[in-house]
């Protein structure tokens, strides 16, 4: 069954918002709080979907968004976040007030991206770059698998080394803070 589509397809605006439109939005919000996405832009006297004014309002209206370019300190807190959260955008937009989730992710995937190669780290790992971070993509899954499985490549060619213990060591421990982590098989 599912929901109902959020929007009357025949009469809404579609594309760039005029002026006019984000006053009505900003000032409906002002009288009336957010409420009811779906209801608002009828209220309003929109002629938009609620999804679209949701999005308008969150992104780019609501007057605690912070406006300009991202400082140094930002960009640090980001790659520290990123390293313990990965991509969870909204988890490290919390932790930026006045930033959006979606603006933090762009910007990650514009600039930050970019450098973190330059300082020889993998954007994904934090790990340094090194010949085996640029393996094929096979040899990307079969070291997963064998972390998963408590070995390396080394044990399956026989030398009998588990890695469990070295990896558990380069990963429990970014910084000052201590993630302690650990793989087990499920019981």
């Amino acid at each position: 069954m599912g929901r109902s589509p959020c929007c009357e397809k025949a009469h809404t605006n579609k594309g760039a918002w005029t002026k006019e439109e984000d006053q009505r939005l900003a000032a409906y919000i002002n009288d009336h709080g957010e409420g009811c996405w779906r209801s608002l832009p009828k209220a309003a006297g929109l002629q938009r979907c609620g999804k679209s004014c949701r999005l308008r309002w969150i992104n780019y209206l609501r007057p605690d968004l912070k406006r300009g370019n991202f400082t140094g300190e930002e960009d640090e807190l980001i790659i520290k976040l990123h390293q313990i959260l990965g991509n969870k955008w909204s988890l490290i937009a919390a932790r930026l007030p006045g930033r959006t989730d979606n603006e933090i992710k762009n910007y990650w995937n514009t600039h930050i991206k970019r450098k973190l190669i330059a300082r020889g780290l993998d954007p994904q790992t934090h790990r340094p770059l090194t010949a085996a971070a640029v393996a094929p993509s096979c040899h990307r899954h079969h070291d997963q698998q064998a972390v998963l499985s408590g070995s390396s490549r080394d044990s399956s060619s026989g030398a009998g080394h588990s890695s469990n213990d070295d990896d558990s060591k380069s990963v429990s421990h970014l910084g000052s803070i201590d993630l302690n982590l650990s793989l087990s098989p499920p019981s």
